[in-house]
C-alpha cells in the first residue's frame, strides 16, 4: 500500500490561488473555532455575525437578519434562541406583521459584543501574523476586492 503524505501539497495546487484561498480559509475557520471554544462562554462566530449585525443596523426582523448576514433562516432561529437565553437580544412581535418577529440587541449583547471583539482581534493577529503591516493592509485590501469585483 503506498505511503500518503498529508502534509504535502500536490505540485499541481501549488500556488493556485483557490487551492491558497481555501486553506487560508480553512486555518482562519479553525483559529475562530478554538478562540470561541476557549474565549467565547458557548457562542460562537454566527452569535458574533448576528449580534454586530444588530448593533450597526439596529432592529430587524429574523428573515431579514438571515439575509443580510448570509446565515440560513433555521439557523438564526437557533442561534437568536440562544441569544435571547442569555439576554442578549430580545424578540417582539411586529406590529405592522403580527406572525413577524423584530429582535432588538440588549445593553448585555452589546456588551458582549464588545468582549467578543477581543476574541476576533487575537484571531486577526494570530491569523495575519506572518504579515507586516503594509502586508496586512495590502492583503486585506486584495481579499476585498476577490469578494466584491465591483469595488
Amino acid at each position: 500500500m503506498p505511503h500518503h503524505d498529508t502534509g504535502r501539497t500536490p505540485t499541481r495546487l501549488e500556488g493556485r490561488a483557490s487551492w491558497l484561498v481555501s486553506r487560508a480559509h480553512a486555518r482562519a475557520s479553525g483559529l475562530l473555532g478554538a478562540g470561541f471554544e476557549a474565549h467565547g462562554d458557548g457562542l460562537r462566530g454566527y452569535h458574533y455575525r448576528l449580534l454586530a449585525a444588530l448593533e450597526e443596523w439596529g432592529p430587524a426582523s429574523q428573515a431579514e437578519l438571515g439575509r443580510r448576514t448570509g446565515i440560513d433562516r433555521s439557523d438564526v432561529t437557533a442561534a437568536l434562541t440562544r441569544l435571547e437565553s442569555r439576554n442578549l437580544v430580545e424578540r417582539s412581535a411586529d406590529p405592522a406583521h403580527k406572525r413577524r418577529n423584530i429582535v432588538t440587541i440588549t445593553p448585555a449583547g452589546a456588551e458582549r459584543l464588545i468582549e467578543l471583539d477581543k476574541v476576533i482581534d487575537g484571531v486577526q493577529e494570530e491569523l495575519l501574523a506572518p504579515l507586516t503591516a503594509a502586508q496586512r493592509r495590502q492583503f486585506i485590501a486584495l481579499l476585498s476586492r476577490l469578494v466584491d469585483p465591483q469595488h
